[in-house]
């Protein structure tokens, strides 16, 4: 099945640990969505503004700022930033919008909710739930498909524990009603889903198979797990057998031996993923290029 029949709703969450392909995949799904004629936006969550952004690299354009900026025909790039989110917040809970902007220049204020436990996860989410909810000028939502690349495993955990957490210990008010929304949406199968990116290594398809259970003990749909960069193997099956016999003493001299045995590593490692999860597991070949190059040449895999 492809990723993007498996991926369809309104919002999709990547995560994975580091430097597997997270960006490159979040840009080349939202470039084939766009090309379908979804309105669709691209975030990257950052802690500042002027964090380096992986996304740019991957679209190979100009920098993201925090407000959506078109980038081509129906695809918009924005950075997710704590701070945005908490002055989004507040401009919707204070009578007085320029009330939010002054709270927001104090310098006090915002070392509190960088610092203060789960407050900078909070203002992410309440900057995806303020992006999810902008209307069209011709009606409807002004973003259909959300795509949301996550820097690391432990911030797709943090979007569901944080909100559901303070569901439980604040009683009432624009926080818990916030944070219940965010619980909302983010458990809602019909327009959550989630994409883990790893490789084609069983450490690392064991690591995505544990992130998959945490997951779903906060009830977030996993929609794909996706082995990126998986190497093609050029050989017959009778070519196979005849590596075999010349490697049999594992003469690493031979040219190519070593990618072999990456070849082996890699059906290794999809024949665990197959094995545990048949139903959702999406098989990514290694593409030529690197940045925005590997992104457009990853699109015809997708």
């Amino acid at each position: 099945m492809s990723l993007l029949s498996l991926v369809q709703r309104r919002l999709i969450i990547v995560t994975g640990k580091g430097g597997v392909g997270k960006s490159t995949l979040t840009a080349a799904m939202g470039r084939a969505l766009a090309a379908q004629g979804k309105r669709v936006m691209i975030s990257e969550i950052v802690p500042f503004h002027d964090t380096p952004s992986q996304l740019a690299a991957a679209l190979g354009g100009k920098r993201p700022t925090e407000e959506p900026v078109l980038y081509g025909d129906n695809l918009w790039v924005a950075l997710l930033t704590p701070t945005m989110g908490h002055l989004r917040f507040l401009q919707d809970s204070l009578p007085i919008r320029m009330l939010a902007d002054a709270a927001m220049r104090s310098q006090g204020l915002r070392k509190f909710l960088s610092a203060a436990p789960g407050f900078s996860d909070m203002g992410v989410m309440y900057r995806m739930l303020d992006l999810l909810r902008r209307e069209h000028p011709s009606g409807g939502p002004m973003f259909e498909v959300c795509i949301v690349d996550s820097p690391a495993t432990g911030h797709a955990l943090a979007l569901a524990q944080i909100p559901e957490f303070l569901t439980r210990v604040i009683p009432g008010g624009p926080i818990f009603r916030a944070a219940a929304e965010g619980v909302r949406i983010l458990t809602d199968p019909s327009i959550c889903g989630t994409v883990i990116v790893t490789l084609p290594e069983t450490l690392p398809v064991t690591e995505a198979l544990e992130l998959e259970k945490g997951l779903a003990k906060h009830k977030l749909t996993v929609s794909a797990i996706v082995v990126n960069r998986v190497p093609r193997d050029p050989f017959s099956a009778d070519e196979r057998l005849a590596l075999a016999e010349v490697l049999k003493n594992g003469d690493s001299t031979v040219f190519g031996a070593r990618e072999l045995k990456r070849i082996e590593r890699a059906e290794a490692a999809l024949a665990l993923l197959k094995e545990k999860h048949p139903d959702h597991a999406v098989v990514l070949s290694e593409v030529d290029g690197t940045g925005a190059e590997a992104s457009k040449n990853l699109v015809a895999l997708l």
